[in-house]
């Protein structure tokens, strides 16, 4: 019950602040120039992260692999590891496109 209480009341203070949201005014506009700097600095951002990326990956790799080549045994323990490295790498490449969108889409 108490449960129940806690998200009626969230639910409450929630709905009297949404229409002060949304009866905010909209911002001035943005110099075209600017629009267009911020998207080529979010390409480039982009770009450089996928650059980044793709050799963090590239070296992971070939290092699992060189491991695996000389202990082919081993590549039970190598291949997990090397597994959740990729995706991290991978996850920062993420994280500068979702930068770079929200950087686009805010302005």
């Amino acid at each position: 019950m108490k449960c129940v209480t806690t998200v009626i009341a969230f639910l409450l203070i929630a709905g009297l602040f949404a229409g002060a949201a949304m009866a905010a005014e909209e911002k001035a506009g943005l110099d075209p120039s600017v629009k267009q700097m911020v998207a080529l600095a979010a390409g480039f951002g982009v770009a450089i992260a996928a650059f980044g990326g793709a050799l963090g990956q590239a070296r992971g790799i070939a290092s699992a692999l060189d491991g695996i080549a000389r202990n082919p045994g081993a590549s039970g323990k190598i291949v997990t590891p090397m597994i959740i490295g990729l995706a991290m790498i991978e996850s920062l490449v993420i994280y500068s496109l979702v930068v770079s969108l929200l950087l686009i889409f805010k302005l």
